[in-house]
């Protein structure tokens, strides 16, 4: 089924198509049975570039969680990774808990498609958060929503939150990897972006842990990745961190770790954490975890860890 809405809600976001999709999901919570089909939502940005969200959503939900993927792969294989007779993905994990779920395709990635330039940003990136946010609070009552980073997502994240609060509930950073005080230098942009291919020992590359994870479900999971992801995004102004200041974040912050990611070593969660200007502020570490630990034979504790979070709220 095909629907199209018009809706003058915003200046940014002005033209939403949802595309119905075909995944089902039954849960048995207080006796009520719960379904979630995937839809697809085209929200138009701060430039009226199209920007791909994703949507599991139930009614009477608990709140609505944002879900920002990482540099190399996007929203689908990361955060909805279906595999057959096992249950890895973190929307449907998080609609199970009662929670709205939607993850966005940043510039160039999934189904959202490069701008003019061809390169991306994390200043844009931190822009197109916020159109997702406002659509998806528009489309929940007006609440705010609770913003989940992995990897460079988590950095995104952090700029978004820094540059506008108001629509965002809490803000969870998993796999942070930036040092921040670390300062990048102005890119020097080329001609032409690279569009180097990606690979599939890429998108094997974060099942770091031997056993932690089915064959069968990283076999699934380079599939999915290739398929949506089949060029790699071009970044420059990556000098655009260098604002970044824990000391300006207001909101409830989760910082999540993988014990042992190496991408997201403890002195630099140590070095957020500190510094964050939230008195409301939780660093938790998942035993066995490493980067993709959702993904993996941690995901219970993963999510029970980040919803025993959300609940507070």
């Amino acid at each position: 089924m095909l629907s199209i809405r018009r809706r003058g809600i915003l200046p940014a976001i002005a033209v939403i198509l949802l595309v119905t999709g075909c995944v089902q999901l039954n849960q048995d919570t207080d006796n009520l049975s719960l379904s979630a089909e995937l839809k697809k939502n085209v929200v138009n940005s701060f430039d009226d570039h199209p920007i791909t969200l994703w949507e599991k959503s139930i009614p009477d939900s608990k709140g609505s969680i944002l879900f920002v993927h990482g540099r190399t792969w996007s929203a689908l294989p990361d955060f909805d990774l279906q595999v057959e007779g096992e249950d890895l993905s973190l929307m449907d994990g998080m609609v199970e808990q009662g929670y709205s779920t939607y993850a966005i395709d940043l510039r160039g990635y999934g189904d959202t498609p490069r701008d003019a330039s061809e390169w991306n940003t994390p200043n844009k990136a931190a822009k197109d958060i916020q159109a997702a946010l406002a659509w998806i609070s528009e489309e929940n009552n007006d609440q705010p929503v609770h913003l989940f980073g992995w990897s460079m997502g988590s950095t995104h994240s952090l700029l978004s939150t820094q540059m506008d609060d108001q629509l965002i509930s809490t803000l969870t950073l998993f796999g942070f990897w930036m040092d921040i005080d670390q300062k990048a230098s102005a890119n020097v942009v080329n001609a032409e972006p690279i569009k180097a291919a990606t690979t599939a020992e890429a998108a094997a590359s974060d099942f770091i842990i031997p056993g932690s994870i089915s064959q069968k479900a990283i076999d699934r999971y380079v599939e999915m990745a290739l398929e949506a992801d089949p060029v790699r995004v071009d970044y420059t102004d990556m000098s655009d961190y260098n604002i970044i200041d824990p000391a300006l974040i207001e909101v409830p912050v989760l910082i999540i770790q993988g014990e042992k990611d190496p991408i997201a070593p403890t002195e630099r969660q140590a070095k957020l954490f500190t510094r964050l200007k939230t008195a409301d502020k939780s660093w938790s570490v998942i035993k066995g975890g490493d980067h993709a630990a959702f993904l993996e034979s941690p995901r219970p504790q993963f999510i029970k860890v980040y919803s025993d979070f959300l609940e507070r709220f």
